[in-house]
């Protein structure tokens, strides 16, 4: 299970989207800055406050040129129920297979392999990793503070 590096093409991934069509990475964030939250499952209390800080952060994020996506495992009703309740703006892709997703990203997963582990991701505009996070386990995450500095340093020593 390779891990992406920083200058890493990100792998084409595609899934159903809450709300309807696919969610295909890393198309769907070409152009600007993107970021990719692997999330545990609806029922993780972090990952509930790492994808509800992102929403609050709406407007930064778009006035920085930072989309963002979500995805996970949960079923249709488990992702959109997630997204209605923490109005997320975002698009979130759900039914994900966990083995494949680590195959291809090398994010972790459950000892038994039924979810992923939080992973996120900073892309560039040409869809290549900026930055890897990896957790194994409840905790450890992107942060929405650190994305946002991030980003602005970035466009600012360019």
């Amino acid at each position: 299970m390779p891990v992406l590096h920083n200058g890493d093409s990100f792998p084409s991934l595609s899934l159903p989207a809450v709300g309807g069509g696919r969610l295909s990475l890393p198309a769907d964030l070409a152009g600007g800055f993107g970021v990719v939250l692997f999330y545990r499952g609806h029922w993780c209390p972090y990952c509930n406050a790492q994808l509800a800080a992102f929403a609050r952060a709406a407007e930064t994020l778009t006035a920085l040129g930072i989309k963002v996506v979500a995805l996970s495992v949960d079923d249709q009703g488990e992702a959109s129920a997630l997204a209605d309740r923490l109005r997320l703006p975002f698009p979130v892709g759900y039914g994900a297979d966990a083995g494949a997703i680590a195959a291809a990203t090398g994010a972790y997963t459950s000892a038994d392999s039924r979810y992923l582990q939080s992973t996120g991701f900073v892309l560039g505009p040409d869809g290549r990793v900026e930055i890897a996070v990896y957790s194994s386990g409840a905790i450890g995450r992107l942060v929405l503070d650190d994305v946002a500095g991030y980003v602005r340093y970035l466009k600012t020593h360019a």
